[in-house]
């Protein structure tokens, strides 16, 4: 009888460890697979500040299905930083979906001061040139001033969202902004709300003939008077802006196709 009791509890054990053993070895998976997404080679950042931009980055990459690398060095080897950052990816292997896959990266030239955008396959359709424009103008503030995990944080966010709109949209047009959209439902709500209010009112009797005689009321004089019409020509300003900018996408060395978007800061 203790045998038999010492057999069961042998074959419980086992069947125990059998439901939770996979969820071990699905979690080592899951570590292994998580790839990186900050590439700090200038040191910019602080190490709570990339483990913090690496969370964000597996957070949006999973939501779009695509990898946003930050990528910041302070020598090129004499390459410019667009022959740096696709090499880089071409090396790398860089993408979510697969190797060569899905990108949008961001990648800092420290020496020569300058900063690239590029979006690689489905980045590139949703984050064209004008769109990585919108994103470089919103981070190079904070880059010239060295705030640089801000930056980073941007861009991540932004080509997040800029890819979750259809391309050929304005990605920054009020109807995508929530305050908008909640601001266009409130205006609705009153209008109903008015009328509803001014059917349940009765009908209104009086109108603009109710107190007006037509026996003894007439025009008594109409003049249209015209002096005369004025055109003033006024220059359109310069665009002063000393961060340059554009610059447009290309393809790397082993044959892969980008957008991109290059200014300094």
């Amino acid at each position: 009888m203790v045998r038999r009791e010492s057999c069961f509890k042998v074959i419980l054990i086992f069947f125990v460890l059998s439901l939770f053993l996979p969820l071990f070895l699905n979690s080592d998976v899951a570590a292994s697979d998580t790839k990186q997404n900050i590439y700090d080679f200038a040191s910019l950042l602080a190490d709570e500040e990339v483990a913090e931009l690496e969370d964000l980055a597996n957070k949006y990459g999973a939501k779009r299905e695509t990898s946003f690398i930050i990528l910041t060095t302070n020598d090129t080897g004499g390459k410019d930083i667009v022959d740096y950052m696709e090499d880089f990816y071409d090396e790398k292997a860089l993408g979510y979906d697969k190797p060569h896959g899905n990108t949008a990266i961001l990648t800092i030239d420290m020496k020569n001061r300058d900063v690239y955008l590029a979006g690689f396959y489905k980045a590139e359709e949703y984050l064209d040139d004008s769109r990585l424009d919108l994103i470089r103008e919103k981070i190079t503030p904070d880059l010239s001033d060295g705030n640089y995990y801000d930056a980073f944080h941007t861009f991540i966010e932004a080509s997040s969202k800029y890819m979750g709109i259809r391309p050929g949209v304005n990605p920054d047009n009020p109807l995508f902004n929530l305050w908008f959209q909640t601001l266009i439902s409130l205006g609705i709500a009153g209008i109903v709300v008015g009328l509803m209010l001014y059917s349940s009112g009765g009908k209104i009797t009086v109108n603009d003939r109710t107190y007006m005689d037509a026996g003894s009321s007439k025009v008594l004089d109409r003049r249209d008077a015209y002096l005369r019409t004025t055109v003033t020509k006024q220059r359109k300003p310069s665009n002063n802006n000393n961060n340059g900018g554009g610059g447009g996408g290309g393809v790397s060395k082993g044959g892969h196709s980008h957008s991109g978007s290059r200014g300094g800061f």
